[in-house]
């Protein structure tokens, strides 16, 4: 940085992940004047590091099955894959939408400070933010700093880039490994599953629970395990990682399930056991920022016990999710600007895995619709009863709903299959919107399309199911 920038701004935001890039940006759509602190590259863990190179990757992965299934379409093929290219064609596409950041800061005239931050008390309204031997000042400062990958230290799960990964080392292999272990069966864990398993290689998950997704429905994690299953994914449940040991050849991994220990030996071991909010070194304890699990604890629009001093994303409470972040962080600046914006309801967020087949859901599964002593209807229909999906060879894969029996309100929707991480957006609008089964049923859906499976599932919970 060859000249320091004003010292005092409206807002300075501290990360450009997707809550801190899409902060700065429509506080400076507000007319404020804004300011960016980022130590790493623009875009933060989801661009170059998460959402979108892995679906880069899944994106080859997949394709290299459907070629090795060419005969199905009519075709012939004999695929052979270049995982160094893979990985490569990921990396370039990280770095062109990294790049892409940059443009959007200069567009929106936000000032970009390239270092590590941390924050210290002061006299104004909010705290000081210092970088190296220079501090900025305020009125508003947003947190957006993230989230890392979990570890587990004390039975030697600490990723030394070799034989033991994160997320991060599993974007960037050498050569694709024989024999994997994930560990832990959520969104990331079941993503690098499918990846690798795509790949050839031969992939165990263990799952502490018993059973994965636990955050899905139940009746959709049943379907995904049986189909990774008949992929030869090896699954693992209510078993737990004991002790992990580096080899000469890989790692041997030590798993206890139904009481009894086993090790097994593996080439390389992913740790998909969720992640943990960057708050170390900014000087949050000694300002008093009250924490909850680790995390930043806020008020619905993003304020912290300290006042001025807001956060957003991963560095808060879950969900851990890159578009939670986003409307997170227009929430928070627009509540600064004194818009009086909605607060989020986390129910109806919708939650994606780009696995194959794809997961995606939204608001309630229908044990908790249950729980919370709801009377309900259940709707579903196969892929198989689809002609769109036969005609995409796509036939696996289940649209499940689930609605108020007594006020026709759509509590929730739980699909696997193909490109269900497209169709989840339509029933997250229909739940925003407090739609009703009628005004479903009502709607025309365009034919041939994956998106008339959504109206059958409906028809199907009011028994009106035609083409089933």
């Amino acid at each position: 940085m060859t000249e320091k920038p004003t010292d005092h701004f409206d807002i300075i935001v501290i990360g450009a992940g997707p809550g801190g890039y899409v902060a700065a940006i429509r506080a400076s759509q507000l007319g404020m004047k804004t300011a960016i602190v980022e130590k790493a590259d623009m875009g933060g863990v989801c661009l170059n590091w998460g959402c979108i190179p892995t679906k880069a990757m899944l994106r080859s992965s997949e394709m290299y099955a459907h070629m090795q299934n060419a005969e199905h379409y009519g075709l012939s093929a004999k695929p052979e894959f270049d995982l160094s290219a893979i990985v490569k064609r990921s990396r370039d596409i990280a770095g062109k939408l990294s790049g892409g950041i940059d443009f959007l800061m200069k567009k929106n005239k936000i000032t970009v400070i390239k270092a590590a931050a941390s924050l210290q008390a002061s006299d104004a309204n909010a705290p000081l933010v210092t970088v190296g031997d220079d501090s900025y000042s305020a009125d508003h400062i947003i947190l957006a700093t993230g989230a890392r990958a979990r570890t587990i230290e004390s039975i030697g799960a600490v990723p030394d880039g070799k034989t033991i990964w994160t997320s991060r080392e599993a974007m960037v292999p050498e050569t694709l490994p024989e024999k994997l272990l994930v560990v832990g069966s959520g969104a990331i864990g079941l993503e690098f599953a499918s990846f690798y398993n795509g790949l050839g290689s031969e992939v165990t998950v263990i799952e502490v629970m018993d059973r994965i997704l636990l955050q899905e429905d139940e009746e959709i994690a049943a379907l995904a395990q049986k189909s990774f299953e008949k992929r030869g994914v090896n699954f693992m449940t209510a078993a737990e990682l004991q002790a992990v040991t580096p080899t000469k050849k890989g790692v041997d991994a030590t798993i206890m399930q139904n009481g009894t220990p086993q090790t097994l030996s593996f080439d390389k071991v992913i740790l998909a056991i969720g992640v943990v909010a960057n708050t170390e070194d900014m000087g949050l304890e000694e300002l008093g920022v009250e924490l909850e699990k680790g995390a930043i604890k806020t008020d619905a629009y993003g304020a912290t016990n300290i006042s001025g001093l807001y956060a957003i994303g991963d560095v808060t409470a879950p969900p851990w999710l890159a578009h939670k972040a986003s409307h997170e962080a227009v929430i928070c600046v627009e509540a600064i600007a004194g818009l009086s914006p909605h607060a989020l309801d986390k129910n109806k967020i919708p939650a994606c895995t780009y696995c194959t087949p794809q997961i995606a859901s939204i608001g309630l599964t229908e044990e908790k619709a249950l729980a919370e002593g709801h009377e309900i209807r259940v709707g579903r229909f196969p892929f198989q009863g689809n002609g769109k999906a036969l005609a995409m060879g796509e036939t696996e894969g289940l649209v499940k709903v689930v609605f108020c029996d007594e006020t026709g309100e759509l509590l929730g929707a739980h699909l696997i299959g193909a490109e269900v991480t497209e169709l989840i957006q339509g029933f997250a609008t229909a739940i925003g919107l407090e739609t009703t089964e009628e005004e479903l049923m009502q709607t025309v859906f365009p034919h041939p399309t994956l998106s008339e499976m959504m109206h059958e599932s409906v028809l199907d919970a009011y028994d009106k199911v035609i083409h089933l």
